[in-house]
């Protein structure tokens, strides 16, 4: 995976952290928010993009 794609997502909840890839010409102006399952707290919960 190129580095420069990779995004950290962090959640809402409990500050669990997920990298994952993103499309830089697709969304190079917006931050992502992905709903997905915390374990932490074990709820699916919104995931916001965060620095590296």
């Amino acid at each position: 995976m190129s580095q420069d794609n990779l995004v950290k997502l962090k959640s809402s909840a409990s500050g669990h952290v997920v990298w994952t890839r993103k499309n830089k010409k697709k969304f190079s102006n917006v931050k992502l928010a992905l709903k997905k399952y915390d374990p932490n707290v074990r709820k699916r919960v919104i995931y916001k993009e965060s620095k590296k």
